[in-house]
């Protein structure tokens, strides 16, 4: 009997110790000769981190943001590389998404049973109800592999319903952290600048709501999630200063980490995040010329 419990103990300590696979290699055209290029900086002490050292400290928390820029293939890639490299670290809780509402979750959960089962849905979008504002070419990969998984994966964000709800009428949250002044100024700010400042000022403090109602929920999505949890979502709504954070504070949950995937050239401060990888970046695009036209 002994002996198979050290057996077993070395077993568990050779899967928990397998060396992690190199991160994939870079999909988007620009910033490959950037210095940052691939860096991936610990914000809390201004420390360069390998890959290893990264999953090493992320996998320590009770819950964990990754933030990303929702069209950089990158970005997809490196959050597939971190859910194995996670599993091979602990086992994972859970796996909530940004790009998932609560009507969708019946589907999710039939699609992940079949897949369990080695039969899953030949048009696994289709299953899943997948909204087409979401890219399916970057999001598919990721879904495949995930609910083949033992733990759930979860949907995190309000329905389209939900947020038509909130937008027609508004509600106060309760929480000082994310309804603080400065951080509402700068919510407004960045929803004028995201709808290229073409919105009504009348309009904003809808949006503004919707925003937030946003975060409220994936927050308490994560809090009610088996733990350790991994929310995948943007970046913004990923931010310690302004996004899910924030609302996590208010609601009196345990410190966790955020990591945001940025694009070289596009800078992330301690206050935004507790890590930070640069990755490849896409060619600029102006999003706005054809609504100003």
């Amino acid at each position: 009997m002994r002996m198979l419990v050290v057996g077993l103990c070395a077993l568990l300590t050779a899967c928990q110790g397998a060396a992690l696979l190199p991160p994939p290699a870079w999909l988007s055209p620009e910033g490959r000769d950037h210095a940052d290029l691939g860096q991936i900086r610990d914000l809390r002490n201004d420390r360069t981190l390998t890959p290893a050292q990264l999953v090493e400290a992320l996998a320590e928390a009770p819950w964990v943001l990754i933030g990303e820029q929702h069209d950089n293939p990158d970005h997809h890639a490196l959050q597939l590389w971190l859910l194995r490299g996670l599993a091979q670290q602990r086992p994972t809780g859970s796996l909530l998404l940004e790009m998932l509402g609560p009507d969708q979750q019946a589907r999710v959960d039939l699609a992940q049973a079949a897949s369990r089962d080695g039969q899953p849905p030949p048009d696994l979008m289709g299953a899943l109800s997948w909204q087409p504002g979401w890219d399916w070419s970057l999001y598919g990969p990721l879904l495949g592999y995930a609910l083949r998984q033992p733990y759930p994966v979860r949907a995190a964000n309000l329905s389209r319903a939900q947020m038509l709800q909130v937008y027609r009428q508004p509600s106060a949250l309760p929480g000082a952290a994310s309804t603080a002044p400065a951080v509402q100024t700068a919510l407004l700010e960045d929803i004028r600048h995201s709808h290229c400042g073409l919105l009504p000022e009348a309009q904003l403090p809808a949006m503004l709501a919707v925003q937030q109602q946003r975060d409220r929920r994936m927050a308490e999505a994560l809090l009610a999630a088996p733990a350790p949890a991994l929310l995948l979502a943007g970046a913004f709504h990923s931010r310690r200063d302004l996004g899910v954070p924030l609302h996590l504070a208010d609601l009196g949950a345990a410190t966790g980490r955020v990591l945001i995937l940025a694009e070289v050239g596009k800078p992330v401060t301690a206050a935004q995040a507790d890590f930070v990888w640069y990755s490849a970046a896409l060619p600029a695009q102006d999003h706005c010329a054809a609504l100003r036209r």
